[in-house]
């Protein structure tokens, strides 16, 4: 078999140079654009939270013919044999739900009418929003995962994040670098941060190196929008570690509850005490997102990995750029809170070694 068989060069949605070198990105277009509608579409009616509107999707409501439609017209990104999806907060990726994704992928390959099998290249967790790469050739996955490891090894972040965070991490810029383990709290089996490990902790592979990337790309009152580069992949990470910067994702209801105020300054509890529950906010924060907190149990994790940079490799001599825009609810989100969605310098960061 003819070795660049895999990777033909017919480019079905865009071109990938074009994320590389034009100033002004398809990605940023169609953000600002979603932004101008939602603003023009709330004048109407301000005082109505993100359930009402611009509502969201409740997953196991749906027949496993929606859901299908729905990642059918979800595709960001195809070039042979590469397929990015943009995937809907709520839905695994593995698992034995009849309504995983991996279970949907057949299907979906006859959707998109792909005359080969799909299979899963990279995906963000079952409660995030944002990206899944797909792809048709297994030699072409392992040439993007050897890339991968290889852009891990020299701390070059591949996959980019947006959150919106109740509290904002200090300093506004820098990197996380405390290692994470799996620890029973309670019924529950959890991520929990260790501060001191000791090499032999290493040795005996009881906790594990983890490094996070941050930025704070705006902020008001007592939220930010944050943009999180995962340097190491650990389950959980982003979420554990901003708790360590003493900051909850918006709709983290399994580790907000390890951050307590006194006379208003936040602070660490001992994970053994705390047992995952509803997120809590503050009144003055429910106003803003016109919710009470009854409803806070339908918070979605606002965490949406929104751009995957694929390494050179093989066949392919520059690096490939794909984005994906975040979900409605996340946007108006932003609008409530007063936080400006710019863009996603990661460029910008400094790189840390």
């Amino acid at each position: 078999m003819h070795r660049h068989s895999c990777f033909s060069i017919r480019r079905l949605v865009t071109d990938s140079a074009l994320h590389l070198s034009s100033p002004v990105s398809w990605y940023d277009i169609q953000l600002k654009e979603q932004i101008q509608k939602r603003g023009q579409h709330l004048k109407k009616d301000k005082a109505v939270n993100i359930l009402r509107d611009p509502g969201i999707p409740v997953l196991q409501k749906l027949t496993r013919d929606n859901l299908l439609d729905m990642l059918a017209t979800s595709v960001v990104y195809q070039e042979n044999p590469l397929i990015g999806i943009n995937k809907p907060p709520g839905l695994p990726i593995t698992g034995k739900e009849d309504l995983c994704l991996t279970s949907l992928l057949p299907e979906l390959q006859q959707r998109l009418n792909l005359s080969k099998e799909l299979h899963i290249v990279k995906a963000s967790n079952r409660d995030y929003s944002g990206l899944v790469l797909l792809s048709t050739c297994h030699q072409t996955t392992k040439h993007i995962e050897d890339a991968f490891i290889q852009a891990r090894r020299k701390k070059e972040a591949i996959a980019n994040y947006c959150a919106v965070t109740v509290g904002v991490p200090e300093p506004v810029e820098g990197e996380i670098s405390v290692a994470l383990k799996k620890q029973n709290i309670g019924e529950h089996n959890l991520v929990v941060p260790v501060f001191h490990p000791t090499p032999g902790n290493f040795q005996r592979k009881e906790v594990k190196k983890a490094v996070t990337r941050y930025k704070v790309l705006d902020t008001t009152d007592s939220c930010a929008l944050v943009q999180l580069q995962p340097l190491t992949s650990f389950e959980s990470l982003l979420q554990v570690h901003l708790t360590v910067k003493l900051c909850a994702a918006l709709g983290d209801h399994v580790h907000s509850v390890r951050l307590g105020k006194v006379l208003g300054v936040p602070f660490c509890l001992p994970v053994e005490s705390a047992i995952p529950q509803t997120q809590v906010l503050d009144e003055s924060l429910l106003r803003m997102l016109h919710f009470d907190q009854k409803q806070m149990w339908k918070m979605p994790l606002h965490l949406h990995l929104h751009k995957l940079v694929i390494p050179p490799f093989e066949t392919k001599k520059s690096a490939t750029m794909i984005t994906a825009a975040p979900p409605a609810y996340f946007l108006r989100t932003l609008e409530l809170l007063g936080l400006t969605m710019n863009e996603f310098a990661e460029e910008n960061m400094t790189k840390r070694k």
